[in-house]
Order: structure tokens, then C-alpha cells, then sequence
């Protein structure tokens, strides 16, 4: 069967990821002291610790960035002596600060460009473990769907978002390709789907398959070879 869907992963695929986060949390932390100062200097290292505590207490929250933020924000605030009222204002205000800087990526030049030459010819979804938003981002118009662990509630390497994009663009697996840069959540996620996984690997790491299992179906150090791939897969090329 050719292929109709082409889905993809969003940090450290269509920009760096690190950089970004590294740079909201320090916004947060900068907010937080000017507007919460009962916190005191809110450190990484107090971050991380309430983030285990937050997810000892739930641990399906690990699917669930955003609600987690949350959470660790309004308990780290409890803590430091707000009221009920006045920690959920605050968390979800500190929290909208975060977002929004987490969305300062710089998207990688040849993301656009790819995505004009595959909208036409093939449905194109997202599947994403983070928090960003591709409408936020002024990609949204490229994508059939949008689908993060967040609102599924489940992340990758599970099958379960991969069959969701399958029934959202009701493909079959073999019509399917997902890219993406992370061997297990992307790589086995996806061919446990049944999908054909391209791995996005610009720097050239070894495939390790005692510890990452079966290799891609391809591997790319461009996104603007996505189109070569797909194609060939297709018939097109």
C-alpha cells in the first residue's frame, strides 16, 4: 500500500528542545521571585524535588506535562505559605509565563519548506509527549490532527497514540510513516504500531539495538529527506 499519512514528532525534531526549556524555566524562576517572593530562590535542584513528590503521589502524571507543571507549581506555592486561592492564581499564572516562553522556539529552517511540499499529497499529523502547540507556533495549518500525551493521557513508546493517528486519518499501519528523533519514544513506539519509523538523527548517533531493539525503517540527518523516503515508499520516487 502507499503511503498516506506522515506523522511526526515536535522537540528536538522540528527545533531544539533544551535550549528553550533551559530559558522558560529561567523565566518562571524570574517571575516567581518578583511575584511570588514567600518562595525564595526557586531552584532547579527544589523544582526537581517537587516534581518526584508531585509524581510519587500520581504517577500518570508523567503523561501529563502541563497538569504536572501545575501541580508542582501549586505545591511548592502551598508550601511556601500561600492560601488555597491564592496558590492556584498564582500557579496558573506562573505557569502561563512558562508556556509561553516555552513556545520561543527557533524551528529549524527546512521544517517549513517540507511541510509545503507534503500537505498536498499525504495527511499529516502530530504526535507529541510535550506541551507545545503547532497552532500556537503557526503550524497548525500544515496538520490533520494534533495529538499530545497530555490529552491522551498516555505517552510514546505506547501504541496507543500511534493507533489514534491511525484511526484519526483511518489509515492502516502500512500506510503510515512517523519521524522522529528519539529511538524508543518514536522508533520502537511507532513500529510497535506496525508504522514505518524514520529516525531524525542530525548528529550521527550510533544505533544501539541491545538497548534500542530493531533498527529505523530509514534514517535521516535532514528533515528534507523525509520527502525522498516517503516517496520511494510510495511509489513516487
Amino acid at each position: 500500500m502507499s503511503i498516506q499519512l506522515i506523522t511526526f514528532d515536535l522537540d528536538d525534531t522540528f527545533w531544539h528542545a533544551a535550549p528553550t526549556i533551559d530559558q522558560a524555566e529561567q523565566v518562571l524562576r524570574d517571575w516567581l521571585s518578583l511575584n511570588a517572593p514567600q518562595l525564595g530562590l526557586f531552584s532547579l535542584e527544589r523544582l526537581a524535588a517537587y516534581r518526584q513528590h508531585v509524581l510519587a503521589c500520581d504517577p500518570e502524571l508523567r503523561h501529563r506535562v502541563s497538569t504536572l507543571r501545575r501541580q508542582v507549581l501549586l505545591h511548592a506555592l502551598a508550601e511556601a505559605g500561600y492560601s488555597g486561592r491564592e496558590a492556584e492564581q498564582t500557579a496558573e499564572q506562573a505557569f502561563q509565563v512558562f508556556l509561553e516562553a516555552r513556545h520561543a522556539v527557533q524551528v529549524f529552517p527546512e521544517v517549513r519548506p517540507l511541510l509545503d511540499s507534503l500537505r498536498d499529497g499525504y495527511r499529516l499529523g502530530v504526535l507529541t509527549n510535550g506541551n507545545a502547540d503547532v497552532q500556537r507556533l503557526g503550524l497548525g495549518h500544515y496538520f490533520q490532527f494534533a495529538l499530545s500525551a497530555e490529552a491522551l493521557g498516555v505517552g510514546k513508546p505506547d501504541a496507543r497514540p500511534f493507533r489514534e493517528a491511525l484511526q484519526r486519518a483511518g489509515v492502516q499501519p502500512e500506510q503510515a510513516v512517523h519521524v522522529g528523533d528519539h529511538p524508543v519514544d518514536d522508533i520502537n513506539g511507532a513500529q510497535q504500531a506496525g508504522i514505518r519509523a524514520i529516525w531524525f538523527n542530525p548528529s550521527a548517533k550510533p544505533w544501539s539495538t541491545a538497548e534500542h531493539g530493531n533498527r529505523p525503517d530509514a534514517e535521516i540527518r535532514s528533515l528534507a529527506e523525509v520527502s525522498d523516503w516517503v516517496a520511494a515508499w510510495t511509489g513516487r520516487g
